[in-house]
């Protein structure tokens, strides 16, 4: 690999579009017709986004009835969250418990009463805890709970134990939610061994195109009453608007991807994830890898090194030509310290020098080897830097 060549070690923020994913993106829009026409042009775009619809399912183990395009994960979140989220014949939720360590569009985005939304703690690893989740559950009486919990942190992989969750939960008359954004392509995903009511994706974390998602129902017995995007009836009335067939067929063909080559791929990327961490230990044998003991994605690992600041590291090692990122990249660009660490208690000067490294389809053992020089060039200006200043 050519010195001079960039190293993209971001995928949780962005993965970059597939060839196959972009190649379908351009054949469906050339496609004239609007997927909701009768006529011949309609009736192709509509077989287009159904054989998308097929396979954005098989991914999570749905059936394609279930599942609603939507502008991506954020607004996909914020189409669930809602009281208004019930199973056909029953009332709606009334309160919310939603994980401490939530991406933001999940904490941000809910439709819920302030005073009626409760954070489920997260332990020292990033794990949920279940006892408070039980206790809760227990108080909240006749109230009608719905749970929210991300399947995979985008800024620590942690995963969670989203299916022990959602027995207790149904055990207690409530519904479940789980962002499946940062998960889904990387580890399996099956929204009936998961046992949750409704999953949240989004294409361009597994190398879709950017700006599309989807909702995925465990049945057909769910609805949301109060719809964010009213209209025509397109998404079965879900979500209105004429759907983004190209972006939607770009969707389907990542997911068939994902899926096709998914134990492969998690097996290559936990190996290369391992070997990056190893690196950075032996070039910064104090570096904290934040949930190393928790059960991880196999792309992820987040990074502090005592001394160093986040913003100074993510700009040494871009000079360096490797693209990292501080967290979650839905912050308008500004590096700040993170909520999720904040949660898991970690030292505040520690969690304002977190950084995050994330995998994907397109990194090889060479941009490993490059991450872990230009780690030695960061870690050793550093050292210097406190050498000097002893």
């Amino acid at each position: 690999m050519a010195s001079g060549q960039r190293i993209y070690l971001d995928h949780n923020a962005t993965s970059p579009v597939r060839p196959e994913a972009a190649e379908a993106v351009a054949r469906a829009l050339q496609l004239p017709g609007n997927p909701s026409s009768v006529h011949a042009e309609g009736r192709a775009a509509r077989a287009e986004l159904e054989g998308a619809r097929e396979k954005v399912a098989r991914l999570v183990g749905a059936r394609a009835k279930n599942v609603v395009f939507t502008s991506g994960g954020t607004e996909a979140a914020n189409l669930v969250l809602t009281p208004s989220f019930r199973r056909l014949g029953q009332a709606g939720t009334v309160r919310l418990l939603v994980g401490a360590a939530e991406h933001p569009c999940v904490l941000n985005g809910h439709r819920f009463p302030s005073e009626k939304v409760s954070a489920i703690p997260v332990d020292a690893r990033g794990v949920l805890d279940v006892d408070w989740l039980e206790a809760h559950l227990k108080g909240a009486g006749e109230e009608r709970v719905l749970v929210s919990v991300q399947l995979a942190n985008n800024e620590t992989g942690v995963l969670q134990p989203v299916a022990e969750i959602a027995a207790l939960v149904h055990e207690h008359g409530g519904l479940v939610y789980t962002d499946a954004v940062q998960a889904a392509g990387k580890v399996p995903v099956d929204i009936a061994a998961l046992g949750v009511d409704v999953l949240t994706l989004s294409a361009h974390k597994f190398g879709g195109p950017k700006g599309i998602g989807a909702v995925v129902f465990a049945s057909d017995q769910f609805e949301i009453a109060d719809r964010l995007v009213r209209g025509g009836g397109q998404e079965k009335g879900h979500r209105a608007g004429t759907e983004n067939v190209a972006a939607i067929a770009g969707f389907g063909t990542a997911a068939e991807i994902a899926q096709a080559n998914l134990t492969r791929e998690a097996g290559r990327l936990s190996s290369l994830r391992d070997e990056a961490e190893a690196h950075l230990r032996r070039v910064a044998p104090e570096a904290l890898v934040v949930g190393a003991q928790a059960e991880r994605l196999p792309n992820t690992f987040a990074f502090a090194i005592p001394g160093l600041k986040a913003e100074t590291a993510l700009i040494a090692f871009d000079l360096a030509g490797v693209a990292l990122s501080s967290g979650s990249a839905c912050s308008s660009g500004k590096v700040r310290r993170s909520h999720v660490l904040d949660a898991m208690g970690v030292e505040p000067a520690l969690a304002e020098g977190t950084l995050r490294v994330s995998l994907g389809w397109t990194t090889t053992k060479e941009d490993v080897i490059r991450f872990a020089e230009a780690c030695e060039r960061v870690v050793g200006t550093l050292y210097k830097r406190k050498a000097s200043a002893a």
